[in-house]
């Protein structure tokens, strides 16, 4: 976030921002600020739950077509009067700034979808999400990461005790090597910076 300003500023007009990693939780603590960790795929049963309550329709976008069929159908088997507008998986190597993005906005407007999950990963799921909400503002986006894939199981999260103990990210580059353990190599690197500014420099927000 600190090299990209496209990704930084999709994360300063977002509407609300929770802490999806427990770094970040040490880092508010340091600055006396007390938050819960709450990861994406941690807002879906909630929000689902709501959007069958209040009559609200919903969207899928992102991972792939199996996984997105598969997740409408078993959200609707527990959300008695679930809308599902749509579903939507983008082609590989999509740009979330591109014209088949715009084009992507426009199917999701159409749907006439209240709010649109949006499961692409950081940072493509945020930039799409900012880029949508720009074009639609009646419409939700909420960037949930692989929540959908562990609905379908095509992944599965970190048992809750793992989860409770902050370990999540130890069982995610374990399933994942090729992709994660050099990203987290990275995060572990840049951690301790992180916590010294926190602890160290006074912030006004």
């Amino acid at each position: 976030m600190r090299k990209d300003a496209k990704f930084r500023a999709a994360y300063l007009r977002a509407g609300l921002i929770t802490a999806d990693g427990f770094p970040i939780v040490l880092a508010c603590s340091l600055q006396g600020k007390q938050v819960s960790r709450v990861a994406g795929s941690d807002l879906i049963a909630p929000i689902i739950a709501e959007a069958a309550r209040s009559g609200k329709s919903i969207h899928l976008f992102g991972s792939n077509s199996q996984v997105l069929n598969k997740t409408s159908r078993l959200l609707q088997e527990r959300n008695a009067g679930l809308k599902i507008a749509g579903v939507l998986a983008p082609p590989q190597g999509f740009d979330p700034a591109s014209e088949d993005a715009r084009r992507c906005i426009e199917a999701i407007g159409n749907s006439g979808a209240d709010l649109c999950f949006v499961a692409l990963g950081a940072p493509k799921q945020e930039l799409f999400a900012d880029h949508g909400k720009r074009l639609l503002p009646n419409v939700s986006f909420v960037c949930i990461g692989a929540g959908l894939d562990f609905i379908a199981g095509a992944q599965v999260r970190a048992p809750h005790w793992m989860q409770r103990w902050n370990l999540e990210w130890l069982w995610r580059a374990a399933s994942d090597p090729r992709r994660l353990v050099y990203r987290y190599l990275l995060c572990m690197v840049a951690l301790p910076g992180i916590l010294a500014r926190a602890a160290f420099v006074p912030r006004q927000r």
